[in-house]
């Protein structure tokens, strides 16, 4: 997210220029963009740090201080990491899987050589209490 790019490409007075790019997505009507920023280091005349933010050449606000969005002009967002907004629209891109059908599993139907003479027998059902399921870790009394 963050690179220093040294003394190349500076303007008048910056002691150096950081690189950094976020993703924002407005909380009010959902639009979200991406921006990268170069962030200019400056000192002034009585020696005071302060930074610029320059997006496409021109010097903006600090997004970081009252991001607005670029939509609706609300000011409800937020910022993530770079690349957030451009993985979600790929997300949304790709084909949905379509989860199998819900309910009971159905037991694969006895063989006709498992089956008696009186006809195919059926399992018998065991209804299970909280008992049975904790006898296992039950004391015996001594």
């Amino acid at each position: 997210m963050t690179e220093i790019a040294g003394r190349t490409g500076l303007r008048a007075g910056a002691t150096a220029v950081v690189n950094e790019s976020y993703s924002f997505a407005c909380m009010r009507c959902g639009h979200g963009w991406e921006q990268s920023y170069e962030i200019e280091h400056h000192t002034d005349a009585a020696g005071h740090e302060f930074v610029l933010y320059v997006a496409d050449g021109k010097v903006v606000p600090s997004p970081l201080s009252k991001p607005t969005c670029q939509n609706c002009d609300g000011h409800v967002v937020r910022i993530m990491r770079a690349g957030r907004v451009e993985s979600a629209r790929n997300a949304a891109r790709r084909p949905r899987r379509v989860p199998p059908p819900g309910g009971p599993a159905e037991a694969p139907a006895p063989d006709a050589e498992g089956s008696g003479a009186d006809g195919p027998e059926k399992p018998e059902h065991h209804h299970w209490h909280l008992a049975d399921l904790l006898h296992p870790f039950q004391r015996k009394a001594s």
